[in-house]
């Protein structure tokens, strides 16, 4: 009479039960608001690393902040509706910062970015769209210096500014002092909010 499982049987029953959990275990489905600002939270630390291992200053520039890696919030145009948000260095100190300009998703290697079209596309990456996609209908940046709804810039050295100064030379104007939040609320009004420490850099989502 076998009084004990071979390592073959007890692999099969381990594989078995690892189906049946996987099969029959609901799944919790994560929210569009929830899946956003996780995304979100991804991009900002993603854009906080790159400007620190890309450096912009420039002593033939006197400008040169203005190219520090951004994010910032913009509406879609009327005819469309919505919000959208792009990621990007503003490498010809434009204001219009193009595609080639945008930072890649380090993930799908699409561009965070859009224009003011809001038409999804495959170079793109779909969390730009947050009307469109994840249904928010407003975005409230605490800490928003601009006439928009609200941008971010990042320096090499981890500080973050709320507004890139058009003043030569004006490299430290409009550094975040405090903690800014960055509030996401959808047509449902669940909100979400975003946190950025000021002193230390630390993103996260409360």
């Amino acid at each position: 009479m076998k009084k004990s499982f071979t390592l073959l049987e007890l692999v099969l029953i381990i594989s078995l039960l690892g189906f049946l959990y996987t099969a029959f275990i609901p799944k919790t489905k994560i929210s569009n608001i929830d899946e956003l600002a996780n995304r979100l939270v991804l991009y900002l630390k993603q854009t906080r690393y790159q400007s620190m291992i890309n450096d912009k200053f420039d002593n033939n520039n006197n400008l040169w902040h203005k190219k520090r890696w951004t994010l910032k919030f913009f509406r879609c145009r009327e005819s469309v509706g919505g919000i959208y948000y792009s990621i990007y260095s503003d490498k010809n100190n434009s204001g219009h910062p193009s595609i080639e300009d945008s930072l890649k998703d380090s993930l799908t290697l699409k561009n965070i970015y859009s224009t003011n079209h809001c038409k999804e596309n495959i170079k793109n990456s779909k969390y730009v769209l947050i009307t469109q996609n994840f249904n928010i209908k407003s975005v409230n940046v605490s800490c928003n210096e601009t006439s928009s709804l609200g941008q971010l810039s990042f320096a090499s050295d981890g500080k973050i500014y709320s507004k890139l100064s058009n003043i030569s030379n004006d490299s430290n104007s409009y550094e975040i002092m405090n903690n800014c939040k960055i509030e996401l609320v959808d047509n449902l009004d669940q909100k979400r909010t975003i946190n950025l420490e000021s002193k230390t850099g630390y993103i996260y989502k409360e």
